[in-house]
């Protein structure tokens, strides 16, 4: 498969995924913040992952500055790419459409924010975080460059792993032991066996 064409698939689902979250930021902008737990780090975070997921992809799509970190993988690892878009896109809208206003990009927690328990939450605690680790996984099988294929896996695992256990002692804080219950029934990433 092209690189071309890779790219252009590529592009299209970075769209998709703005138009979904798109009207969630809007709303959430409405509603006000009771909880900031936005740190310094928290920030940096968050702008290492859109550097590693949005703007060094979109800079090896849209100009040849990164061709020379470029590899190539056979087209069954493309094709495998390609099949993880449908359910990607399908979490992230679903899991963006079931918080509702109590979707942030950060860590706070907003006026009206309840606890989702229901939808794709019911027996997954962050399935936006496992639409993400999607996402990141398919990232360097479209987009075949050392630089902007990894940079999604590398800041948004640094993202992942130094934030998922704040956000969790923040909802403990926020709906103490209903959240802990909905811990003992729930897994992180991945539904519980």
């Amino acid at each position: 498969m092209s690189e071309l064409v890779l790219k252009i698939i590529f592009l299209v689902f970075f769209i998709a995924t703005g138009f979904i979250r798109s009207p969630y930021e809007k709303r959430q902008k409405q509603n006000t913040i009771v909880n900031d737990q936005r740190t310094g780090l928290e920030k940096t975070l968050l702008a290492g992952a859109f550097l590693g997921m949005a703007v060094l992809p979109l800079l090896y799509i849209l100009s040849p500055w990164l061709n020379f970190a470029n590899y190539q993988l056979p087209t069954w690892a493309a094709v495998i790419g390609i099949l993880l878009i449908p359910p990607t896109l399908w979490l992230f809208y679903r899991s963006h459409k079931d918080l509702g206003l109590n979707w942030s990009p950060s860590l706070e927690v907003r006026s009206e924010h309840n606890l989702v328990t229901n939808g794709v939450y019911k027996n997954i605690r962050h399935p936006m975080y496992t639409s993400i680790w999607l996402w990141i996984i398919l990232q360097p099988l479209l987009l075949q460059n050392y630089i902007a294929g990894l940079s999604g896996l590398v800041f948004f695992g640094i993202l992942y792993f130094l934030r998922v256990d704040r956000e969790e002692n923040m909802m403990i804080q926020q709906f103490g032991e209903e959240y802990r219950d909905y811990m003992g029934r729930t897994g992180r990433l991945l539904p519980k066996l």
